[in-house]
């Protein structure tokens, strides 16, 4: 049988495993009910990663002069649709776009 100590030091450890894992960022959540919502943020994270690469990099495109005027026409008009819809799948689905933005934890965030 524990003695009064032991369970003083089990309760110590305890309030401090609390604490650390109150201090991390989230685990994904494996809720069967929640699962399509899980899975719906993490593939609208990677979109918005993917659609800020393409950006950054028609940016770069524009300024050195390889894109012509209709190609950044159409390229920014579809990045543009694509965080439209971005948006509102993220709304449908009550995911604020803030959610998008992982926490890599000691690394930062993602975005």
């Amino acid at each position: 049988m524990a003695q009064p100590a032991d369970a003083a030091q089990i309760d110590a450890i305890r309030k401090q495993i609390a604490q650390v894992a109150a201090e991390r960022p989230p685990r994904w959540n494996a809720d069967p009910e929640d699962v399509k919502r899980s899975v719906l943020k993490l593939v609208l994270t990677l979109v918005e990663l993917i659609r800020q690469l393409l950006e950054r990099q028609a940016i770069r495109r524009m300024e050195n002069g390889t894109l012509t005027e209709e190609e950044t026409e159409s390229v920014g008009l579809a990045l543009m649709r694509l965080r439209e819809t971005i948006l509102d799948l993220a709304k449908q689905f009550d995911i604020a776009p803030d959610d998008l933005n992982l926490d890599l934890g000691p690394v930062g965030k993602l975005m």
